[in-house]
């Protein structure tokens, strides 16, 4: 175990999460029970974390709780809190292999105390648990669980690790191989999902989900009853037999699938899992040891510790935003149309923001179904509790619909989500700035076009604001704000503070084609659909990229954006940078036949091309291998990249990074497109120098 001196040393900075124990009486019970309460010394906004100092200190405080001879030993945290896992800020610094092991030692050490205790040991899950503050939870014998606990998850397979202080082992020997799976597996790699504390009651995780009115008290009493042998938690028979084998090969269907092998730490979570079958501490724990002392010098923990950053941080922080103090405060908004997009956005609007939102359309059938798809998807949430009848009433109330832009009147910010046609959008705003007050913010959720010329005819086009999100709207979490030429500032900070309301992570971008993500994934998709012209077959352009561990292959990109979409963002990034961007006549063929996907799937889920897709593309007789598609791919990229810093669409490379990582579901384990090219070498090779100057990214530039 890593001693004080060495703890400090390791990490100065540290904020170090102390351990205090203190000694409780409980009604019904002889001796006190020593109840040890983590707190780092700041806040909810500052969750309790551990730093080998921390370690050391719930050392210390499970040593005094021990000599006090008490019934029970119970952990529980500060305020909102109980723990969120191990202290990532510090971890890019090691630099020695044999402090990584000690310090991935030292975790197991000190919570290996609450499991091999003679005296009984309880967690009291107060508030949000995550990662080794969940391997904490799960050491002990109970568990008690607040119903109002904000976040439980594991995310460290999300950022490229893995549950390294006895998660591996102890969670699939509790809750059984396959809900296991899918709590440090499937959660983590679909965008880190959380548990919500009547799930993690029902799993098995908590034995106990009691109300947090009086939550502690509650915890005590329940506590009481398990130590006078009152109450048994009931715990699952775990099979260990097909049911084992049948997790760990969905284990690895999902890493495989959603990181192509790309990710060490997805692949040694699975390699664990399957070790924790034998359910001996001393080997799963030595495994998970010797595994995270590894990874921890690796420039794939670097990498998810870059994105981390980038979205805890940066994201919340937008560079270039305004100062709040100008934005205007929106008391009602209006949405110019009421397709699907729209009604997407009319129902996040109303949720978030709780102000009345009118839909307009050009007919009041549209208008109805906009207005219907709200109400419909109020009442679903209704029907799964995550409403209360009143809320949804209260929400129905607030969306109505009209066919006369007046409606618009006192209306302080409107979107207009219309067909992407720039005469379209230009007549939609002058139509709706004959209604609105000369402070209401226009907003356009364009993909591609200049939100300059849309505002160009308008009386005040200081008030014109880019707002795109990304599809779909309630998932994926970025926000591209986008200044024209002639925006203010005030229309700018009312931008970015509603999008923070509307819980979005903002990014500002200069009025420029296509601004940063279709941009970069026009390129992409354009590099491999001419592959694909040229002759390569599609199966080896799909797969060329497999090896990033990207969320999608290109193919079914397209498909996911709609081949008239991509036709139609390709033809405008044509018109602006026609040397670089070229327009598939095998694409606009496609597009015309109403094909929507290249890929069709056989009853085995095989996919294999549409033969009709195959009899219309017309090929050339020079095909590549998937190494020069890659390689192709990767340094459009990377001059796309150098040309969007070089003209200013961002304020640096990390808005790049960011945009893609929240975006289009760039993995964090690559740690940003910029790193990853500066890694790969590619960035150098193209454009003369590295992105990122060394020191700025947790990974180092290759």
């Amino acid at each position: 175990m890593i001693s004080a001196e060495q703890a400090k040393a390791a990490f100065p900075d540290e904020v170090v999460t102390r351990a205090v124990t203190r000694l409780v009486s409980v009604p019904g019970l002889d001796k006190p029970v020593a109840l040890i309460t983590l707190d780092n010394g700041h806040d909810h906004t500052r969750p309790s974390t551990f730093g080998p100092q921390g370690l050391v200190s719930l050392n210390a405080a499970f040593d005094e709780a021990v000599a006090a001879e008490p019934a029970a030993i119970a952990v529980t945290g500060k305020p909102f809190v109980f723990a969120v896992g191990a202290d990532l800020s510090g971890v890019e610094k090691i630099s020695d292999p044999e402090l990584a092991r000690q310090i991935a030692q030292t975790g197991h050490d000190v919570f290996r105390k609450f499991t091999e205790s003679q005296i009984p040991t309880f967690a009291f899950v107060n508030g949000a648990v995550m990662g080794g503050g969940l391997e904490l939870a799960l050491s002990c014998h109970y568990r008690t669980l607040a119903d109002n606990a904000a976040a439980i998850s594991f995310p460290e397979v999300f950022l490229g690790l893995f549950p390294g202080w006895g998660g591996t082992q102890l969670l699939p020997n509790l809750i059984g191989p396959d809900a296991a799976v899918t709590v440090i597996i499937e959660n983590a790699l679909n965008q880190n999902k959380m548990l919500k504390p009547a799930q993690a009651a029902q799993l098995g995780i908590a034995d106990e989900l009691l109300s947090s009115a009086d939550f502690l008290e509650q915890s005590l009493l329940w506590l009481a009853k398990v130590v006078r042998g009152e109450l048994a938690p009931a715990r699952p028979e775990i099979d260990r037999d097909a049911g084992w084998d049948a997790a760990i090969e969905r284990a690895r269907s999902i890493v495989d699938g959603k990181t192509k092998g790309a990710s060490p730490g997805a692949t040694k979570a699975v390699e664990l899992l399957e070790l924790a079958r034998r359910n001996d501490l001393d080997a799963g724990y030595a495994a998970e040891t010797e595994a995270l002392a590894d990874i921890l010098m690796t420039d794939t923990l670097r990498a998810g510790l870059y994105s981390f950053n980038l979205v805890n941080k940066r994201a919340k922080r937008p560079a270039g935003a305004p100062d709040k103090s100008l934005a205007r405060t929106v008391g009602k908004v209006g949405i110019v149309g009421a397709g699907l997009m729209a009604s997407q956005l009319a129902l996040l609007f109303v949720r978030r923001l709780k102000v009345p939102v009118v839909l307009t359309d050009v007919d009041q059938e549209r208008v109805d179904k906009g207005v219907s798809y709200v109400h419909g998807e109020v009442d679903k949430l209704l029907g799964k509790q995550r409403l209360s009848p009143d809320e949804a009433n209260r929400l129905k109330a607030l969306v109505s619909g009209s066919l006369d832009k007046a409606a618009f009147s006192d209306a302080d910010f409107v979107i207009e989500a219309v067909f992407e046609d720039l005469g379209v959008k230009q007549q939609v705003f002058a139509e709706v700035e004959e209604h609105v007050s000369a402070e209401c913010v226009l907003a356009t959720n364009t993909s591609s076009l200049s939100v300059t010329a849309m505002a160009s005819r308008l009386r005040r086009p200081e008030r014109v604001v880019g707002f795109h999100f990304f599809n779909p709207v309630a998932v994926l979490p970025l926000l591209e704000i986008v200044r024209g030429e002639r925006t203010d500032d005030a229309a700018l900070a009312t931008a970015f503070a509603v999008g923070k309301q509307l819980k979005k992570s903002s990014v500002l971008v200069k009025d420029a084609p296509a601004f940063v993500v279709n941009r970069l994934l026009t390129r992409f998709l354009g590099e491999v659909l001419a592959a694909v012209d040229e002759g390569t077959p599609f199966e080896v352009a799909d797969s060329a990229l497999d090896p990033l561990g990207l969320p999608m292959s290109p193919m079914t990109l397209l498909q996911l954006v709609g081949p008239p979409v991509a036709l139609h963002v390709a033809e405008t990034m044509h018109d602006a940078f026609p040397d670089r961007f070229a327009v598939s006549e095998n694409l606009r063929r496609f597009v015309e036949a109403g094909k929507s996907a290249v890929w069709q799937w056989d009853s085995s889920g095989t996919p294999t091309v549409d033969p009709e897709v195959a009899a219309l593309w017309r090929q050339g007789d020079a095909p590549s291998t998937a190494e020069q598609v890659r390689e192709r791919a990767l340094a459009a990229l990377a001059e796309e990249v150098r040309l969007m810093l070089d003209q200013g669409v961002v304020a640096d490379p990390q808005d790049i990074d960011l945009c893609l990582i929240l975006g289009a579901g760039w993995p964090f384990w690559l740690g940003g497109i910029t790193p990853y090219l500066d890694r790969a070498g590619v960035s150098e090779k193209v454009t003369g120098k590295p992105f990122l100057a060394a020191g700025v990214a947790s990974v180092p530039p290759a």
